[in-house]
């Protein structure tokens, strides 16, 4: 399951998640089954358009049983936490 959450993101943004994610609430989108390669595009696409924005942050969260916990997670912005990855979770730093 991949997981982003929007705050603030224009709506160009909200319209390409739209297209390639279900947006389950305000600012949340989700798929169940997308691969490792439509999830980089995914966030390339985000990445590339980061640079446009002020003041919107993207958090991507997906399944990864390799890492700790066995979750992903990537932000663009300044969420209001840091994501702390240790030996066997990621920890959500409040600052």
């Amino acid at each position: 399951m991949t997981v982003i959450v929007t705050s603030n993101a224009p709506g160009r943004v909200r319209g390409f998640l739209a297209s390639c994610l279900l947006e389950i609430a305000p600012g949340v989108y989700t798929a169940p089954n997308i691969t490792a390669a439509v999830r980089e595009r995914i966030w390339a696409v985000l990445a590339e358009w980061h640079e446009e924005w002020s003041g919107a942050t993207v958090v991507m969260t997906w399944q990864d049983p390799e890492l700790p916990g066995g979750q992903g997670v990537r932000s663009l912005g300044h969420p209001r936490c840091e994501f702390v990855p240790t030996e066997s979770v990621i920890l959500a730093k409040r600052h």
